[in-house]
């Protein structure tokens, strides 16, 4: 199926709003190389946004320190701020990240989480903006 006119829109506007690290991962499903991302050591209290849309994701009480490199939370802001899609990637079966509003690739999520249900979703900083003092509810409204 060949992109639509609106799609070469929204691709062009990602482009111009996106620094190519930001579009490589969100829109290309690049990652960034661990331990260099903006958020992957951030221990401020607020909650981390989409890059593309502005869509709430994760909260900072959820956020912890998992080794890894990349910015790691056990659940994400509310129940439908993220989509999982199986990623068959790299000879590897993975569960994909991405944003629920506009489908932006954010990282991976793994099932070795210390949280109560054993998740640790793994995101790219590059698909995040943060949000400072900010928290989400239970229906995904800051406040």
């Amino acid at each position: 199926m060949s992109p639509t006119q609106s799609d070469d829109k929204a691709d062009a506007d990602y482009r111009l709003r996106l620094t190519p690290e930001q579009y490589r991962v969100t829109r290309c499903s690049a990652t960034e190389a661990p331990f260099t991302g903006q958020y992957w050591d951030h221990h401020a209290d607020g909650s981390y946004r989409c890059v593309c849309c502005g869509a709430l994701l994760f909260d900072s009480t959820t956020k912890f320190d998992s080794g890894s490199g990349w910015p790691s939370f056990t659940e994400p802001a509310w129940g439908r701020s993220i989509e999982e899609v199986k990623d068959r990637s790299h000879g590897m079966v993975r569960t994909e990240v991405r944003c629920a509003k506009c489908h932006a690739h954010l990282g991976h999520v793994f099932d070795d989480g210390p949280g109560l249900n054993g998740l640790r979703y793994c995101i790219n900083s590059a698909a995040l903006d943060f949000a400072p003092g900010q928290h989400a509810d239970s229906t995904g409204e800051q406040g």
